[in-house]
C-alpha cells in the first residue's frame, strides 16, 4: 500500500476505486438469511418485525400520517392515543409512552422523577450490559444519586426500607437480562416492595428488560418477568424493550401510572428520545398481533421458538436434496439454538442445521466469509471445522435463499 511506502499502478488504482465506488452504492443494510441459531441476535439487528408489521412501517413510512391531529376534530392530538389503547388491552398499564430505545426509556425516566434525589437498587443489579453499558453511570447520567444495598447474591426488601431516607426518590429494579445468578441467591418479590413505595409515596422503577408479553414457561422456556404482570404486582413504571422478546421495531416502552408516566413525557429530554411514525406504526401492529392472538403465527422471533424439531429436520432434509449435486459433503446435524439479545440469558432450544465441510481449495473460514458477502448474504457458525446453518433461525420463506446462495458459492 501507498501508505507502507508501495508505488501502486494506474490498473491497481483504478480497480481499487470501482471497488470503492460499488461498496458506497451497495445497500449496507440489506437483509441477510440469519442462520448462527441466536433468534435474537443483536449484531444483526435484534428481532426482525412481522410482515405485517413492515407493510405498516413502510406506508407510515412513504406517507403523510395522522401522527398528532385527530381528523375528526381537526385539533392536535396526543401521537401515543393508539399505543396507549393497544398497551392498556394487553397489560392494563393507565399510560404508555414509547422512546427510542430501552436505554433511553429508563434514562429519560430517572430524569423525570428522581433527579436530585437517590435510587435504592440492589448491588446484585448494578450491572454491566452489552457495548460497556453500565446501569450506575445511566443513574448517574440522570442526575440522580445510586444507592446500593443487599449484597450481589442476596437482597431483601428490607434491605430497600432501611436504606430510605428524605432523599430517596425511587426504588429501582434492574432485570439482569444477559446473565443468570444461581445457587445461593435471593432477590426481594415485587409485591413487598410496592409495598414499601406505597408507604414512603415513591415510585417502583422496574426495568424487565426483555418486553416478554406472552408467558414463555407456556413454550418450555424459563420464565422471563412480563410486562402486565409486573404491573399487576405493583410496579409503578416498568420499562421494556420493543425488539426483543416483543418482537417489534427498536423502541423503549414507558408503561404504568398515568401521573408518573405523564410527568416522564413532559420531561424536556421526551422529544429528544421520542419514537418516529415509522417505530409507532410498526409496534402498533405488532401489538395487534398479541391482540388478536397471533403472536407465535406471525411475529418471527416466536415462529422460530415455537418451530418443532419435526419440521426443522424436513426442511433440512428438501434444502440437503437441492444442493447434493453441489455439496456432496452436506450433512444434517443436531444443534442448539440459543434465544440471545439480552432475553432469557443462557436459554435454548434443541435445533437441526446442515453442516458443510471445507470445499477443495477453500477453508471453512473462507467460504465462510463468502457467504457472508454474497447476495444474499447467509451468516452461519462455524462448529467442530464444520459451516454449520441452524435452521431454527431461518424462515421457511427463506429457505429458497439459503440454498440460492449455497449454490452459487459451490460453483465459485
Amino acid at each position: 500500500d501507498m501508505s507502507d511506502g508501495a508505488i501502486l499502478g494506474a490498473d491497481d488504482i483504478r480497480n481499487r476505486l470501482l471497488t470503492r465506488f460499488a461498496s458506497i452504492d451497495r445497500q449496507h443494510l440489506a437483509p441477510i438469511v440469519n442462520a448462527t441459531g441466536v433468534i435474537i441476535h443483536t449484531n444483526l439487528g435484534r428481532a426482525p418485525v412481522s410482515n405485517e408489521s413492515a407493510a405498516a412501517m413502510a406506508s407510515a413510512a412513504a406517507s403523510y400520517t395522522a401522527l398528532e391531529i385527530e381528523p375528526d376534530s381537526n385539533q392536535r392530538g396526543g401521537r401515543m392515543q393508539e399505543i396507549n389503547e393497544l398497551m392498556r388491552l394487553l397489560t392494563g398499564a393507565e399510560a404508555t409512552l414509547v422512546v427510542n430505545n430501552n436505554a433511553s426509556a429508563l434514562l429519560l425516566t430517572m430524569s423525570a422523577l428522581v433527579s436530585g434525589r437517590s435510587v435504592v437498587l440492589s448491588r446484585g443489579e448494578a450491572v454491566e450490559i452489552g457495548g460497556g453499558f453500565r446501569i450506575p453511570d445511566l443513574l448517574r447520567q440522570s442526575g440522580a444519586t445510586l444507592v446500593e444495598v443487599g449484597t450481589t447474591n442476596r437482597t431483601y426488601a428490607t434491605d430497600y426500607a432501611e436504606a430510605i431516607d428524605e432523599q430517596t426518590g425511587a426504588i429501582a429494579k434492574i432485570h439482569p437480562s444477559n446473565f443468570r445468578v444461581l445457587g445461593f441467591h435471593h432477590e426481594a418479590a415485587i409485591e413487598d416492595l410496592a409495598e414499601i413505595v406505597r408507604f414512603h409515596e415513591i415510585p417502583l422503577i422496574d426495568d424487565v428488560g426483555s418486553g416478554a408479553l406472552l408467558e414463555t414457561t407456556a413454550y418450555g422456556l424459563s420464565a422471563e418477568p412480563t410486562i402486565g404482570h409486573r404491573l399487576a404486582q405493583g410496579s409503578s413504571i416498568v420499562t421494556a424493550s420493543g425488539d426483543k422478546l416483543l418482537g417489534g421495531p427498536q423502541a423503549g416502552i414507558i408503561v404504568g401510572a398515568a401521573h408518573y408516566v405523564d410527568r416522564i413525557a413532559r420531561h424536556p429530554l421526551a422529544r429528544a428520545v421520542r419514537a418516529d411514525k415509522t417505530c409507532l406504526a410498526g409496534l402498533a401492529q405488532t401489538l395487534r398481533h398479541y391482540l388478536r392472538g397471533e403472536a407465535d403465527e406471525c411475529i418471527p422471533i416466536w415462529r422460530m421458538i415455537v418451530a418443532d424439531q419435526e419440521s426443522l429436520r424436513q426442511r433440512a432434509e428438501l434444502i440437503v436434496s437441492h444442493l447434493a449435486a453441489a455439496w456432496c459433503n452436506a450433512e444434517i446435524v443436531d444443534t442448539t439454538a440459543a434465544v440471545g439479545g439480552g432475553s432469557l440469558p443462557g436459554e435454548t432450544l434443541p435445533s437441526v442445521g446442515i453442516a458443510l465441510l471445507n470445499r477443495a481449495g477453500m477453508t471453512i473460514d473462507a467460504l465462510a466469509r463468502s457467504l457472508r458477502m454474497g447476495s444474499p448474504a447467509v451468516f452461519g457458525h462455524i462448529e467442530q471445522k464444520r459451516l454449520v446453518f441452524d435452521l431454527r433461525t431461518v424462515l421457511p420463506e427463506e429457505d429458497a435463499l439459503l440454498i440460492k446462495a449455497l449454490q452459487a458459492v459451490s460453483v465459485h
